[in-house]
């Protein structure tokens, strides 16, 4: 078991680094839009919410095979897996129609949560480019599960750090623009996000092509017609999987596009929590990507036994990490909003949520390990349905009345005029969605009384 724990942190490292490489692309560009603009930094706010709705969702399709792959590493069926990665493309091109149409036509959205109208043209010019950034950001997707499967998660570390040094001196060049080029705001960051996701996507092509490693799998073999019992079976596993996440980031996203009525100070402040958030999110789910993989591998090896080890070894180092990143979140959160902008006001609205964003990450720890170990045994469907109730209804909807509807006392009209309502009863709802999930994962692994 001590060399299982090392394999999976070994490889829950290797992904993070990827990830957090990933985040500092939100990051790079929290930073540059506040840098240029309150306004630009609102935009770039709501942009980036509906962007990561949209894609987040449809990643969550193929994020979801990797149990899939896994299972078939773990059995020895390479060329099973080539097949599967093929039949898959089919899924990414719908996959891609939808998600561009949604992009390249926010109008109805930017309505329905009431974003001003001030802010609405530079939101619509910068999902304009990032539309079309959504393919390679899916397909490197899961050129990223396949790797993960194959438990070789190196390769893609490596690319999405190099092309973090790509995104940072765009998103300034081509935020503040210089060398003959006008300033483009928000604008400039999804520009940069476009140039550096087809890099990514074209090199990440590249290796499949060159690199030993794949040749196993049989990939670029002639394309076979759309398996309809194969692609049913995706859906099957990857639609709940893929809308559960969708209800898990719209009920974080959603905030962004409510909280932007209140103004520019709420929309930056909150940007800023939200990044924070997103980041601490990649710890729980590193792990949770190396834990599923290696426990999907031992189900397919048929060592059911060792996979019920592991989950509850991991569980356990899940927990501890949430709890030591909440820590440093709440001890250091009026220097992290000094960091992140230059403006009083701001920092002081920063620092007050950042007290929610330990509370919340501290739950999003255990929920996320959770919610991908059950993908490991096919368990998406109470997920989604409890993700619809609580983070839906207990956390966007409550926070929403709290703010918009509720006649509160006049003490706290200042209070309620800020994100803070969004955040309390989202933390609170991720408090009881992690409780479930920690239920149903542990009465599903409960082996059957012949076999304890």
């Amino acid at each position: 078991m001590k060399g299982e724990l090392q394999h999976i942190s070994r490889h829950a490292v290797t992904v993070l680094a990827g990830q957090l490489a990933v985040m500092a692309f939100g990051t790079t560009d929290t930073i540059v839009a506040s840098r240029y603009s309150d306004e630009a930094v609102a935009a770039l706010s709501v942009g980036s919410a509906i962007f990561v709705s949209v894609y987040a969702s449809l990643m969550g399709i193929f994020q979801a095979l990797l149990p899939l792959w896994s299972e078939q590493r773990g059995a020895g069926q390479a060329q099973a897996i080539g097949h599967s990665l093929r039949q898959s493309m089919y899924l990414c091109l719908l996959a891609c129609l939808l998600g561009m149409s949604v992009l390249l036509m926010p109008d109805a959205l930017l309505r329905w949560t009431h974003v001003p109208e001030a802010m609405q043209l530079e939101v619509k010019r910068y999902l304009s480019v990032l539309a079309w950034g959504l393919p390679p950001a899916l397909l490197f997707r899961i050129y990223s599960a396949l790797n993960q499967a194959l438990g070789h998660p190196k390769l893609v570390t490596w690319l999405q750090l190099t092309s973090l040094l790509i995104k940072i001196p765009l998103s300034i060049w081509f935020t503040f623009g210089g060398l003959g080029l006008n300033p483009m705001g928000a604008v400039g960051c999804a520009l940069a996000t476009l140039v550096v996701n087809y890099t990514m996507f074209g090199v990440g092509l590249w290796l499949i092509r060159t690199q030993d490693l794949y040749t196993p799998l049989a990939l670029w073999t002639r394309m076979e017609r759309p398996d309809i019992r194969m692609l049913a079976r995706f859906c099957r596993l990857g639609i709940p999987a893929g809308l559960a996440i969708l209800v898990e980031v719209t009920s974080f996203t959603l905030m962004a596009l409510y909280v932007a009525r209140q103004g520019s100070l709420s929309s930056a402040s909150h940007q800023i929590a939200a990044n924070l958030a997103a980041i601490g999110y990649m710890f729980p789910l590193s792990l949770a990507i190396a834990a599923s993989a290696r426990v999907s591998y031992w189900r397919g090896a048929g060592d059911e036994a060792q996979a019920r080890q592991l989950i509850q070894q991991c569980f356990k180092l899940s927990t501890l990490m949430g709890a030591a990143v909440a820590a440093t979140l709440l001890i250091a959160r009026g220097l992290i909003a000094d960091i992140y902008t230059d403006s009083n006001q701001v920092q002081a609205l920063t620092s007050w949520l950042l007290i929610c964003v330990a509370a919340y990450h501290l739950a999003d720890s255990v929920q996320t390990y959770c919610i991908f170990v059950l993908r490991s045994y096919r368990v998406t469907v109470a997920p989604l349905l409890i993700y619809c109730v609580l983070l839906w209804g207990g956390g966007l909807g409550l926070g929403y009345w709290i703010a918009y509807e509720w006649q509160a006392p006049a003490s706290w009209h200042g209070w309620q005029a800020t994100p803070m309502p969004f955040w309390a009863c989202s933390t609170a709802a991720l408090f009881l969605t992690a409780a479930a999930f920690s239920t149903i994962l542990f009465r599903v692994i409960k082996p059957a009384p012949e076999q304890a």
